[in-house]
């Protein structure tokens, strides 16, 4: 699996997309740092464009990596290769480099900046780990609908439709539950409903530690008294976590029982 995770990796790291994706991180974060004085409020910036274009990069390119490496794909899979080693591999040098390219595009300007002199290198580190997370989730999604799609338009189309449907979508249901049933205690669903996207969820966790709960609404005073602590924290940290584990091993599965 090593070997295929190398070859993936520097094969995208080859990519001029790839370079394209970082220099764009790089760009933003020296743009942002000389026109915010605050850094915390380029965080927040950069947090709303990372919620949106993460998952959205990710999603493009491992369905992309998945239909253009399948004629690859297939040679290995005629030599003494486990199946899973195959996939895994490749979902791990797709994924490892668009999460290094997002780490060193943001990392470099604020390091340059001092960041590591200021107190919200806490808040930076969050953002980074939930880009993080949201990369290797998507890309792990991107891959399952690749792989359970011949059809590379269908393909394509329900990858999108997937990261549209959790980072718009679904946003908008829920607020439209929380209207019709303004009547009733929704402190459960309030909870339950961001745990299952994993866009909100980075997105209230990011929130919540710079303190400004207040953005998120409604529901903000139920959201701090759960995530604004320690023990949310890690929860949410675990959440994602499965979010991505889940994923992979479904990943795994449908590998070895495709018939290619």
């Amino acid at each position: 699996m090593l070997k295929i995770l190398k070859y993936s990796f520097y094969d995208l790291m080859r990519s001029r997309w790839s370079y394209v994706y970082f220099l764009f991180y790089l760009v933003l974060g020296f743009v942002l740092l000389f026109l915010n004085n605050d850094v915390s409020k380029a965080v927040i910036t950069l947090m709303n464009i990372i919620i949106v274009l993460v998952p959205l990069i990710g999603t493009i390119f491992g369905v992309m990596y998945y239909y253009n490496s399948k004629e690859f794909t297939e040679l290995l899979l005629a030599q003494p290769i486990k199946r899973s080693s195959i996939f895994l591999g490749q979902y791990f040098g797709v994924a490892g480099s668009l999460t290094l390219s997002l780490v060193l595009g943001l990392g470099i300007p604020f390091v340059l900046y001092g960041l590591f002199k200021s107190d919200v290198i806490f808040n930076f580190t969050l953002l980074l780990i939930t880009g993080a997370f949201l990369t290797l989730i998507f890309t792990v999604l991107a891959f399952i609908i690749a792989i359970s799609n011949e059809n590379k338009i269908k393909g394509f189309g329900y990858a999108v439709l997937t990261w549209l449907f959790l980072a718009v979508i679904y946003d908008g249901l829920f607020l439209m539950s929380l209207i019709i049933f303004e009547e009733y205690p929704l402190d459960s669903l309030s909870l339950g409903a961001i745990l299952f996207n994993p866009i909100d969820l980075a997105r209230t966790l990011i929130l919540l530690k710079l303190d400004i709960s207040a953005l998120l609404g409604y529901t903000g005073a139920v959201f701090k008294q759960f995530f604004g602590t320690n023990l949310g924290l890690f929860i949410s940290m675990g959440v994602l976590i499965l979010w991505t584990v889940l994923p992979i091993g479904w990943l795994t599965f449908k590998a070895k029982h495709k018939d290619f």
